[in-house]
């Protein structure tokens, strides 16, 4: 019998790229005209996984997250990997607005992501490892199937295709 291949389906995020998108977004916020004096802020908590934003109005918070979303991008960082709250009102009439940075698949997205593929009816296997899926299959075009299925989802974060053998 002929061994079966198999890949991963992982969501990651480099953290390095992140950090360097962010300090192009601290630098640019410290230059610009229109953020320079405003009192807007941005920290990131690596270890949380969290962006922190305190601008004087949502207006100036809004202005920030595009310039870190374009700096992401450059940088090659799905904008899916960050998940944005709901401006919150802090302390002297500004506003906080929290980014969660999304890594590894939740067990409920990884349930949606098994029956879509299930769905399909391809002659493959999936496995749910901790925060990844594993797919296997004897027949590598099967595979190659799955993964333009996947890339066609929309599952709310980035999925990367690793250890395809």
């Amino acid at each position: 019998m002929a061994k079966d291949s198999s890949f991963d389906v992982v969501s990651e995020v480099n953290m390095q790229e992140v950090d360097n998108a962010f300090q192009q977004t601290t630098r640019e916020i410290s230059q610009r005209y229109d953020l320079k004096d405003s009192g807007a802020t941005i920290e990131l908590l690596k270890g949380d996984k969290l962006f922190t934003i305190n601008a004087p109005a949502d207006f100036v918070s809004k202005q920030i997250i595009d310039v870190l979303s374009s700096k992401l991008i450059k940088r090659g960082i799905d904008l899916k990997a960050v998940s944005w709250d709901a401006p919150q009102a802090a302390s002297g009439g500004t506003v906080r607005v929290l980014g969660h940075i999304v890594e590894g698949i939740d067990q409920a997205t990884a349930k949606k992501i098994n029956k879509d593929i299930k769905d399909q009816k391809l002659k493959v296997k999936v496995t749910i490892e901790a925060e990844k899926l594993r797919v296997s299959s004897a027949s590598k075009d099967a595979l190659q199937t799955v993964i333009q299925f996947l890339r066609d989802q929309d599952y709310g974060q980035p999925l990367q295709f690793t250890n395809y053998r």
